[in-house]
């Protein structure tokens, strides 16, 4: 119920004023008094209000956080100095992890926040130690957290050309691959270990294929291109998957292939290479000879009815002036669709198009001609028009002659 605020020369102001001098409330408040309370001329009844459930539970409370969430971690990121970044983290590890976990959280954040992340750490990495510490991070949140294998490569992508640091050890891109070829050359022992030493190698495998395409490397000309050593690496790789056929080598393999197989395709034609063809001939014989679940070999095979639709990839429509029923197979999507005499659809692929539309401009002749909105627009002296009949209804006729009497009356008064 509103509060009321009589005028101060009203006899009902004057009486509230020594209402609340009897009452003891203070003057600044007598807008928080309500009207039931302003003397028994103004009474009104009382409204019911049901009590209000309140909750002790915050919304920053820990159960609205995912599992390794820093909830300080967006006001230490997002301060404007470097100082003022730094304060709260005592370590370079801290401070890379907890952005990191953010990235995790919130991966739509890459683009707005990276360029402030490099600049922090090209103020904080200024050893060779340091350096080696943020690969080592990256390197295991990409490999050891679900789905981060992709933004893991953003980053390094990233990092690679924002770092001012090149110490003779490596620059950054220097010491990832390095840190991957430690991985790398236990790839055979990797594929035929235990289930939690195949996991980890499998992580590595697809981290490695998201560096192979997200890593560039600039040449001296201003080419961007990609890491040749990686490309030789997935290679090797695969093949170590295939030597040890057992289901969740397979499955990786399968990953692979999915997310670089177009790419490495191309990239070996470029050179002349045919070992897509082997690999898939691995393939093959790996549905036919090894011991593996028929839930992986059904996926094999749809990994080589995928590689013969040239994976997935639809060519670029030709540009009009250039396209022909020949080398363009969009050419006839945008034609109308006609109907023989019998019913049969036909457009302008169909071999004997030119015979049928024939046919059909023929038949319109039959027809009347009509606009759109049904009227008609053939010519005076034609069968259709002759038959119409001008004759009116007897009620309607009734009704107009009545009408007319009745506008001619009131026209003469």
């Amino acid at each position: 119920q509103e509060p009321l605020r009589p005028p101060k020369t009203s006899p009902v102001g004057t009486g509230m004023a020594e209402h609340l001098q009897k009452t003891g409330i203070p003057p600044g408040s007598q807008d928080k008094v309500s009207v039931l309370d302003s003397g028994p001329e103004m009474a009104e009844p009382k409204l019911a209000v049901d009590p209000v459930a309140t909750s002790n539970l915050s919304a920053k409370a820990p159960e609205f956080y995912p599992s390794g969430y820093n909830q300080n971690f967006n006001q230490n990121f997002t301060d404007s100095s470097f100082e003022d970044r730094c304060d709260g983290y005592l370590t370079l590890a801290e401070y890379v992890q907890d952005f990191l976990n953010h990235l995790t959280e919130q991966p739509g954040c890459f683009e707005t926040e990276i360029e402030q992340f490099a600049e922090t750490l090209n103020g904080w990495v200024i050893a060779d130690e340091a350096l080696q510490e943020l690969v080592e991070l990256i390197y295991q949140q990409a490999t050891s957290v679900p789905n981060f294998s992709y933004m893991g490569a953003r980053l390094c992508n990233y990092l690679s050309h924002h770092l001012t640091i090149s110490p003779q050890s490596g620059n950054f891109r220097q010491l990832l691959l390095q840190r991957c070829r430690t991985e790398y050359e236990n790839r055979d022992e990797a594929t035929k270990g235990d289930e939690t030493t195949r996991k980890q190698f499998h992580a590595f495998v697809l981290f490695l294929a998201e560096l192979y395409l997200n890593l560039e490397i600039k040449g001296t000309k201003g080419q961007v291109t990609r890491a040749e050593i990686l490309q030789e690496g997935l290679r090797e790789l695969l093949n170590a998957l295939f030597s040890n056929p057992v289901d969740s080598n397979l499955i990786c393999a399968v990953k692979l292939l999915k997310l670089t197989g177009s790419v490495l395709e191309d990239a070996w034609k470029e050179k002349g290479k045919n070992d897509m063809e082997e690999m898939i001939q691995r393939i093959e014989n790996v549905v036919l000879d090894a011991n593996c679940s028929r839930d992986v070999k059904h996926m094999l095979l749809k990994l080589v009815e995928l590689r013969s639709s040239n994976w997935g990839r639809v060519h670029g429509t030709t540009p009009h002036a250039e396209a022909t029923p020949e080398n363009d197979p969009n050419y006839f999507m945008n034609e109308p669709t006609f109907y023989t005499s019998d019913g049969v659809p036909f457009t302008a692929a169909d071999p004997d198009y030119q015979e049928k539309y024939q046919e059909l401009l023929e038949r319109e002749d039959l027809f009347p001609y009509y606009e759109e909105n049904g009227a008609d627009l053939s010519g005076p002296g034609e069968l259709y028009f002759d038959e119409i009949d001008d004759e009116m209804d007897p009620e309607i006729e009734e009704a107009y002659e009545k009408f007319c009497l009745e506008s001619e009356h009131k026209r003469k008064q």
